[in-house]
Parts: structure tokens; sequence; C-alpha cells
């Protein structure tokens, strides 16, 4: 997360995170502003306005973010079709599904498992947390920015790269062998 801006109240703050905590828990639902808002006591426009000043995301953007984050980790780790994981992770459409995380991670669903999957033989040590870091979708820009630069062939979403470091054990690095 960001650095916290020095004009928001503590108290506000910890409403925030209590709405925050609450579309985490529970991303699979729906979480319009007027809901979230009432979960922070706060008005309709001051929570929205706050929440993207102590986030730096607007709540609707936090939310897909969570969501892509549980499809790649369903897709990865599981065998479940991709209408299963569009509908548990609280999409209402698989096309719809399909088009955002498209928007967003630069693949479809499909590429992204298969990727995973022939990836999965050379990071199978690598902890989940580590990997649902390192696929963490970026929301900063809009989808339709996003959209609107593809179309003009400017800054095509490339894929996070995980760094692998050489394994070491005493002082010795240990290297795979080519082949």
């Amino acid at each position: 997360m960001s650095d916290v801006p020095a004009s928001q109240d503590p108290r506000l703050l910890r409403r925030l995170l209590r709405a925050k905590d609450r579309m985490d828990a529970a991303s699979h639902e729906d979480w319009p502003v007027q809901r979230l808002a009432r979960v922070s006591h706060a008005s309709e426009a001051h929570f929205a306005r706050a929440f993207k000043e102590a986030f730096g995301v607007p709540p609707h953007r936090y939310l897909l973010t969570r969501r892509i984050e549980q499809a790649t980790a369903l897709l990865r780790d599981t065998d479940l079709p991709i209408s299963e994981i569009a509908l548990r992770t609280g999409w209402q459409s698989l096309g719809t599904f399909g088009r955002i995380f498209r928007d967003i991670t630069g693949q479809n669903p499909g590429a992204v498992r298969s990727r995973a999957r022939a990836a999965a033989h050379g990071i199978g040590s690598v902890p989940n947390c580590i990997l649902s870091a390192a696929e963490r979708p970026d929301l900063r820009t809009a989808v339709s920015e996003k959209r609107k630069r593809q179309r003009h062939g400017i800054n095509r979403a490339q894929p996070k790269e995980i760094k692998h470091e050489p394994k070491r054990t005493s002082n010795r690095t240990i290297r795979a062998r080519p082949g």
C-alpha cells in the first residue's frame, strides 16, 4: 500500500480498512459504493474520495484486483472450468470476465492457465503468496484507457516477470544445468 496521507483521520482510516477487509473476505459479492459507505459510516462521495486517497485506487478497481487475483490463483491451482472460476469470483458473465481479465492481465484466462501449468515444473517451491504478489494486476490505469492505448498500439500490457534467484546453500551457488 502507499503511504497514508496525513490529511486523513485515523478513525476514518480504520473504517475504510473495515470496508476493504469486507471486500477481501467476500470479493465474489457485489460491493457498490453505497454498501461500502454504509460499512464505513460515511457518505458515498466522501467514502469514494477517502478510499482512493488512502489506497491509491477507487473501490471498484480494488475489487477488480481482488477478483482477478483469485481467478488467477484458481486457474493456476485447480482444474475447474473457466466458466466456474468466473462465477466463483463474482462475475455474472463469462464474456465480461474474459474481456476484463484480458484487459487487466494482457492474456486470456486459458493462456494464463497454460502458462502457469508449464511454469509449475520450474517454480514448485515458490510460496503462493509470492506468486500472487508477482501476478497482481496493475489497476492504476483505467481499463478504457488501456483499450485506447491498445487500439493505437501504445504500451501493450505485459505480464509481470518473476525473477528467479539461484538457490544458495552455504557459500556455494547452485545453478541449474541447461538441457
